[in-house]
């Protein structure tokens, strides 16, 4: 069911911005006022990362007139596999900033307003309130449902994307749709999952191409929603196999057992980034990079052991580390691979999964098992800047 459009017409479009949008212009459905409605728009994209690059480039040339970044990370090289926004000069740079010099030199029409803070409760509203509709390429649970909250309280739809691996997801989210449409975020995932079930993209990777593939699909309701024209996502989930070259829907309903959403809360609490249990394993546990080469150096005796995949092991190892992937012991498969006569030290890409683990053989017996804090992230920073990162 079409909804109706999102944003009032801008007054005219130039005679550049008639040249430039064209193509627009003669689809019968879009025309002239659907371009001035996108010339009126104010969109906020959170996050410039792999959904936040191509949707930002695509809802530029669309001609989109305001867009809002949300952005405090820098550039990374890792990044550019797939953030296809920023360019190798741009490593080092903050990301809302080489992200609005790419939209800038794509379309010179279209205004930039960067807030490169970490979104937050205490921010969230204030940034919201200038805009009309929200895009969401975030990668972590925290964060979707700040956004989400934050959406539901501002009476604003969002459109929402995930990407891990070879697959994406996407939806559009608008707790106060007309026609009773409304549904939320928490009508699709009531809770977040447990901590460090679900690996992010830096844990698990991603195919490059996916974020084009799923943040076209977003740039694509958000450009329905503002306009009025066809018929949105909401109510719907976009699942994408890039493997298999499927796309499949699920149907969404408003879940009557969903709570109202009356305040904001502490989104990192009620999401956790590792479980109790690890944390209180890792308390008093956990050692660093450099305590690590201490060890080895002094010629301790001790099992290294690296909890995370075998493909992440060929990327980059710490020497004299056997690999024993984490679910093989969270499972008790690898338990008696395990030495019990000599202290155990676990490490991972940048320690939640170690300190995962290190719950598990605490709660198995090996009561002198530690794990190092940072990972082999830290090691190559602070032991051996020879070693490539990922």
């Amino acid at each position: 069911m079409a909804l109706p459009p999102l944003v009032e017409p801008a007054a005219e479009l130039t005679k550049d911005e008639v040249e430039r949008y064209s193509r627009h212009l003669i689809i019968p459905d879009v025309g002239m006022t659907g371009q001035k409605r996108l010339k009126n728009a104010k969109v906020l994209v959170v996050g410039a990362g792999g959904l936040g690059s191509p949707a930002l480039l695509y809802l530029a040339a669309a001609g989109v007139g305001t867009l809002g970044i949300v952005e405090f990370d820098e550039v990374d090289s890792s990044n550019l596999q797939r953030q296809i926004i920023h360019g190798q000069s741009d490593v080092g740079r903050p990301k809302a900033e080489s992200a609005r010099d790419s939209i800038k030199e794509a379309n010179p029409f279209v205004e930039v307003r960067l807030h490169q803070v970490r979104l937050d409760s205490s921010n969230v509203m204030d940034i919201f309130a200038d805009y009309d509709l929200i895009l969401d390429g975030t990668d972590n649970f925290a964060t979707r449902y700040l956004v989400n909250d934050a959406a539901v309280l501002s009476g604003k739809p969002y459109v929402w994307g995930s990407i891990f691996r070879f697959e994406g997801q996407a939806s559009v989210f608008w707790e106060n749709a007309p026609n009773g449409l409304g549904l939320n975020y928490r009508d699709l995932y009531p809770e977040p999952p447990p901590p460090g079930m679900v690996p992010s993209c830096a844990e698990g990777g991603v195919l490059g191409v996916l974020c084009a593939s799923i943040g076209s699909i977003m740039v694509n309701e958000a450009i329905k929603l503002i306009t009025g024209i066809g018929e949105p996502i909401l109510g719907r989930l976009m699942v994408y196999d890039a493997l298999e070259m499927t796309y499949r829907q699920v149907r969404i309903r408003k879940d009557p057992a969903t709570p109202e959403i009356t305040e904001l809360i502490d989104y990192d609490a009620f999401c956790g980034t590792v479980s109790d249990d690890a944390q209180a394993a890792a308390a008093g546990n956990t050692i660093t990079a450099l305590e690590l080469k201490e060890m080895i150096d002094a010629g301790k005796d001790f099992a290294l052991i690296d909890v995370r995949e075998q493909n992440e092991f060929e990327i980059v190892r710490i020497p004299g580390s056997v690999l024993i992937p984490k679910d093989r012991i969270l499972s008790g498969e690898a338990l008696s691979e395990l030495p019990q006569d000599k202290p155990i030290v676990l490490h991972c890409k940048s320690g939640a999964r170690s300190a995962e683990t290190l719950a598990a053989l605490q709660k198995a017996g090996f009561k002198d098992a530690v794990h190092v804090g940072g990972g082999v992230l830290a090691w190559a920073k602070q032991v051996d800047p020879s070693l490539p990162t990922y």
